[in-house]
């Protein structure tokens, strides 16, 4: 593993070119967003880490995304938990879910701002991570929708993310 650490939101194109899976340094003095490079490709798990990939968007075009809070093995879960920021001429834009109370300022509509598109050319946005990791190739390649197909209520979303001991949602 490198010692080599950055800021998340640090990364450039270039860093995900080199290394293209980040995971998290759990360092209270280094501070919650800090990250190294993994060298060993595929992972076998993605949690505590951020993927750097090329997504598609609606429109055909490709652009580079940062995809994190993934889980390798419940495309449920991704649906809904699944966290995504996408860079252009350099910053980055975390798109925010519709469950978090920042949605109005950083949603869709923000983000096709952001990109200089309509929302119907960016959405739906399509990724494909199966070859940085090991899990469900349902749960590794997705798109993300401007609404989700099901909106789940609060109780519904701790449901989904606190495993029942029965196994059961």
């Amino acid at each position: 593993m490198s010692t080599t650490l950055k800021q998340i939101e640090t990364l450039t194109v270039k860093d995900l070119e080199a290394h293209p899976v980040w995971e998290y340094v759990n360092d209270d003095q280094l501070g919650e967003t800090s990250v190294r490079p993994l060298k060993q490709i595929p992972v076998r798990n993605l949690t505590g880490k951020e993927v750097g990939t090329q997504v598609r968007l609606a429109n055909g075009n490709t652009v580079w995304a940062l995809i994190g809070n993934v889980d390798d093995n419940n495309a449920r879960m991704n649906e809904h938990f699944l966290t995504i920021s996408l860079e252009r001429h350099g910053k980055w834009f975390f798109l925010s879910r519709y469950f978090d109370v920042d949605y109005s300022e950083n949603g869709p509509e923000a983000l096709a701002r952001f990109l200089g598109l309509d929302v119907d050319e960016v959405f739906p946005i399509s990724y494909d991570i199966t070859r940085y990791a090991d899990g469900n190739r349902a749960s590794l390649v997705g798109s993300i929708l401007k609404e989700p197909r099901e909106k789940l209520t609060r109780a519904q979303l701790i449901a989904l993310a606190v495993p029942q001991p029965d196994g059961s949602e």
